[in-house]
Order: structure tokens, then sequence, then C-alpha cells
């Protein structure tokens, strides 16, 4: 990953969403998630997709390129025991598919709860029950390399989306034990060894000058050191098993920057200038008009899309600017925050929202009245200048 910020670009204030269904949901259609369609309006915290929402692969698909999934989906629906196929990514515009329907769990270790994920490859079950996620980063590099090299000489769109480090946390033989951070540390070494392992693959092949390749995360970590973080509470995650925002305010579930302000790395030799970094405001959302207009595919008319097309700043175009005159912060259906340019709008809410539903015991502290944030002299939230700024 180092590598890929010497020889690639830096995005510095790139946004998912604040926790992950909806943050997939947000990159597969190119919109915000409260206005993606849900298969019977059934308003999930999750964020499942309708079938008559056009993704980004159904949208590069129709521009002759072969599209992989491999990872974790999480925007599918349950249905009588299994998966209902037109949700999945087969029916969401995907020729291939091996990965998770869902998370691969929300506990320390998988013996701590019966729930266990299983893997499949397309729709049939290869896996029924995982019980142990040491070999995951190894499965799907593996699974990665072979699409790259079964593509290599058409244009293809490979979606690899990691378990890790997600709770429970593993990490192969080679890299468990390794990192002076534990096991949140050895599982992220290891999918820094997954993405070498696909750059080193893009150059073999000879295709790494015609390959755009981004890495990102889907929120900020997941820090509940407690329930809620209730101070004296019973304790729930390690802090070796989880990471850190820093110096941001805020983690996952939170619409403070920690909690969807993620690092962002864009790496293709001889377009993307090397060692470079960018400061205006780009989002997951805006992957698919961009990747849409490099490919020369068809951006859907017929509905509202939140995203832009960012190849100005991916290609460090003089005076490029970002195209969002506002980025909208929210918390499922409930916004809370805006950014315009250098100024973050901090909307008033309540202690523990119901309208979060169960993340809402994350929000442990409310929000008392209107508060206005200079994020390029405050990255860290810490002073509220609304007073001086009416």
């Amino acid at each position: 990953l180092d590598r890929m910020a010497r020889e690639g670009m830096r995005l510095r204030s790139f946004y998912a969403q604040a926790v992950c269904g909806p943050s997939r949901a947000a990159l597969m259609t190119g919109c915000y998630p409260i206005r993606v369609a849900e298969p019977g309006n059934r308003e999930e915290q999750a964020s499942l997709l309708d079938p008559d929402e056009i993704t980004l692969a159904e949208v590069l698909k129709s521009a002759g390129y072969a599209t992989g999934c491999i990872g974790k989906w999480h925007v599918g629906l349950p249905a009588r025991g299994a998966w209902d196929p037109k949700t999945m990514p087969g029916g969401q515009g995907f020729d291939y598919f091996y990965g998770t329907p869902l998370y691969n769990g929300f506990t320390v270790r998988v013996a701590n709860t019966r729930f266990r994920s299983p893997i499949l490859r397309n729709n049939e079950v290869v896996v029924p029950a995982v019980q142990s996620w040491d070999h995951i980063t190894q499965d799907y590099t593996k699974e990665a390399l072979q699409f790259i090299r079964a593509n290599k000489d058409r244009p293809f769109f490979l979606y690899l989306a990691h378990n890790m480090p997600h709770i429970p946390l593993g990490a192969s033989e080679k890299f468990k034990g390794r990192s002076a951070y534990g096991p949140y540390g050895d599982a992220v070494e290891e999918i820094d060894w997954s993405a070498g392992e696909i750059l080193r693959t893009l150059a073999e092949l000879g295709i790494d000058r015609r390959t755009l390749v981004v890495f990102t995360s889907d929120n900020g970590p997941w820090i509940e050191t407690t329930r809620g973080n209730t101070p004296g509470g019973k304790p729930l995650i390690p802090r070796n098993h989880s990471g850190t925002a820093d110096p941001l305010r805020g983690y996952k579930m939170l619409t403070w920057e920690g909690g969807l302000r993620v690092p962002c790395l864009m790496w293709w030799p001889g377009r993307v200038p090397a060692g470079t970094t960018c400061e205006e405001v780009a989002a997951t959302i805006d992957l698919l008009p961009t990747f849409a207009a490099l490919a020369g595919a068809k951006v859907p008319d017929d509905r509202i899309l939140d995203g832009r097309d960012i190849r100005p700043l991916i290609f460090a175009e003089a005076g490029a600017r970002s195209p969002h005159e506002a980025l909208y912060y929210y918390c499922y259906t409930h916004l809370q925050a805006v950014r315009s340019g250098r100024w973050k709008l901090v909307l008033p809410r309540p202690e523990h929202p119901k309208w979060t539903g169960w993340s809402g015991r994350f929000h442990g502290s409310g929000v008392e009245k209107t508060e206005l944030y200079d994020l390029e002299a405050d990255v860290g939230e810490a002073r509220d200048v609304a007073g001086e700024n009416p």
C-alpha cells in the first residue's frame, strides 16, 4: 500500500458511508444509500439492493467488461433459507462471485456466537459454515488472481471486498503473530500482501499500464471496547482487534469524520501521477460515473446519481476542484451533517436516537445545537466555530 501511494495518488478527503451495508450500496449504485430502492421497500439498516437498481457492474458489463465480485457482498436479500438470486452478484451484473453473502461475524471470536457465515461460489454454497477466518485473505487473493489471468486479454472489472479486518479476525500462518499491533495488524499486513500480489500480477501480464487500481475502505474502524463504549461496561472488542481513525474524531457508525472519511489510493502507471495527493472532496459514490466515463459506458439516465466524474482529480488536472458543492452525511435515514469545501455543518441530535436502530448504542453523546467545523484548520473536529461564522 505504501508503494501504491508512492507510485500513485492519495485522496485525503475521500468518503464512504458510516457502516458497511449502506457503504456497499452506495459504491455499487453511485447514490447515497437513502436514495436506493430496496426489495419491497423494507428500509433495512443494511441497505439491500432492489433488482431494478443499476449497479457499477451492470454499467461496465454493458460496455463489454468481464465482471467479478470476490469477497463480502452484504446487499442481498435472504429468501427461504438461502439468498434471492436476483439480489446477489449474479443478478446485479457480475459474471462471477466468490465470497460471503453477509459479514463474517459480529463477535471477537467465531466461538462467541452460533452465527456461522457460508461462502458461496456464484449461487452455490461451497462452505456451509466458516469455523476459522485464518485463510480467507489467501483464498480471496487466489480467486482474484485467477480472475485477472482469465480475463487479461479483454476489459475487466474486479470488485475485491476483503472480509478482513472486520471481527472475527484471521490471518494465515505466514502472518499470524507477525505484527506488533496483534491480530488486527496481522490481518492488515496480509491485506497489504494481497494488494502486492495483484500489482505484481498486473505487471507480469503486461496490463498494469491499462489498469486502474483503487484501494479504499467501507467505513471507519469499529472501536467499541465496551458495548456502546459505556464507561465501566463489560469488555467487548480489545484494542488490538480494531483500528484507529486518528487524528479524526469518531469511528464506525458515527458521522464524525472518523466514521466515514477513509483512506483511498489510486494507482495507474502512466495515467495517475506518481507520489501525488488530492485534498478535494470525493467519495465512493463517484466511482460509478468515473469508471463509466473511463470505459465509454452509458450512465443510467432514468434516475438521479449523487456521484460525479472525478477524472480531473485523479489525473491531477490543473485547477481541478471537487465536483461536490456539498457532501451529505447520513446515519441511515437521518441527515446529521453536511460538508461544503472546508466547512462541515453538524446538526443537532439526541443521545441514542431511535431512528438509528441497533447502531444507536454508538451515539452515546448527542449534539445539542448546530455546530460548525473548519476541517482544513481542525481535522479532528475539536473546536466548534459556529459562533464566529454565523
